[in-house]
């Protein structure tokens, strides 16, 4: 039999990169269009940050839940089930005629998107030998940048043409196609597909985090292990920057900085191409660390450069008086966010194995946790001082505090096992 020429686990991967693009291209849409939203629901910055706020509370709320899911019935049916929810919440969005109606919106569009990353990263620890799990992370992770580097120029053409509303529509429709393809050949493991080599098969088996034979570990034994506080409150912490970039940034640079909606639609998609590239590094980088200074150490040099390294060109950003300096700075930062980010998803896969999807969960309930006090401390904070530059010293402080949270995150002490 003819070896087929890409690996199927990269297949799968391909589409996991998928999603991850179009989920970000869901989520960022309402902040690229948020400054028309505004005008014309006339919200505050205050009410708009509660907007905002809505979503990552349902994706908080729901991260657990949708990590246990995925470890009991498998990854494919939940993928099936919450892009069809979201991709509907998506297209409602662009009916909603005030506040509640697209705070309400919001929330259960957040619902739907939080069961992405924890199935994701479930099935990574199914389908990559550990060897492999930097690199297959960071195209997760690089699906994002992706799905947010085009948005803005998908979203602000149509917006201009056809109004605010239309954007939701056709971003929303995105979603259909995706699910077809996740029906017709994802598998939630490797053994399921026929057409698979053996040797292909053998080689994941032989070193992938999933292990047969291993029972899910009871909820509460998972949260008394010691790595898994400091990584749910580091995340708490990395998650002020993400929902910066993909959530206030858009109004930031136009009503805080005076840039033009077309100067800020590119500088967002620069921004976000620059987050692709952190991503590629951090994964590679992540790899060599791990080869270099072995577990604990590789997994905590890449996470504090990351956020050591976006903390402190959001501070420079938020002090210059440059607005050429101030774009810079961001976009650095997003890369070195984008840098660092996903290894705490392969700590994730290190600590839980068989209970990745669980464990997923619980630290980006955390982390959604972060980005709701983000959102709503932002825009309280502009609404008082009448200043976008305040806050974005409070994102730079809080996010060198998650920086050093990795000195206490080890990714050698795993969930005990519970065999056969």
């Amino acid at each position: 039999m003819n070896q087929p020429a890409i690996p199927y686990r990269f297949r799968v991967l391909v589409l996991l990169c998928g999603l991850t693009t179009l989920t970000y291209m869901d989520r960022i849409c309402v902040s690229i269009v948020g400054v028309r939203i505004k005008a014309a629901l006339h919200l505050s910055n205050e009410q708009f940050g509660w907007v905002l706020a809505a979503f990552a509370l349902a994706y908080a709320l729901f991260e657990i839940p949708s990590g246990m899911l995925g470890d009991r019935i498998g990854p494919k049916r939940v993928f099936i089930r919450i892009v069809l929810w979201w991709s509907l919440f998506t297209a409602l969005t662009g009916v909603v005629g005030g506040l509640v109606s697209l705070v309400v919106i919001r929330f259960l569009f957040g619902m739907g998107e939080s069961g992405t990353y924890p199935n994701a990263i479930l099935t990574v620890s199914r389908w990559f030998p550990l060897h492999e799990t930097g690199k297959a992370l960071s195209w997760v992770g690089i699906g994002s940048q992706i799905g947010a580097a085009l948005a803005p120029l998908i979203i602000v053409p149509i917006a201009v043409a056809y109004g605010w509303r239309a954007p939701f529509f056709v971003i929303g429709a995105i979603g259909l196609v995706w699910v077809g393809a996740c029906w017709r050949w994802f598998y939630d493991f490797p053994a399921q597909v026929k057409s698979m080599p053996p040797a292909e098969k053998e080689l994941i088996a032989a070193s992938c985090r999933h292990k047969e034979g291993q029972h899910q570990v009871p909820f509460k034994l998972i949260f008394r292990n010691r790595t898994l506080w400091p990584l749910m409150l580091m995340y708490f912490c990395c998650q002020w920057a993400n929902y910066f970039f993909i959530a206030w940034m858009p109004v930031y640079l136009q009503e805080g900085r005076g840039f033009t909606e077309n100067a800020m639609k590119q500088i967002a998609s620069t921004l976000f191409i620059a987050g692709i590239a952190g991503f590629i590094a951090g994964g590679a980088a992540g790899d060599w660390f791990l080869k270099l200074r072995g577990l604990k150490m590789g997994r905590r040099l890449t996470g504090m450069i990351g956020l050591g390294g976006c903390g402190l060109l959001l501070f420079i950003a938020a002090l210059s008086a440059s607005n050429t300096v101030t774009v810079c700075c961001l976009i650095g930062a997003n890369f070195s966010f984008s840098f660092g980010v996903m290894v705490s998803y392969a700590v994730c896969a290190d600590i839980g194995r068989n209970n990745t999807g669980t464990v997923t969960g619980a630290m980006n309930f955390f982390g959604q946790m972060g980005a709701f006090f983000l959102a709503i401390i932002f825009g309280r904070i502009v609404q008082v001082t009448h200043n976008f530059e305040y806050p974005l010293y409070v994102v730079a402080a809080v996010l060198l505090i998650g920086c050093l949270l990795w000195l206490a995150i080890n990714p050698e002490k795993q969930l005990p096992e519970i065999s056969d």
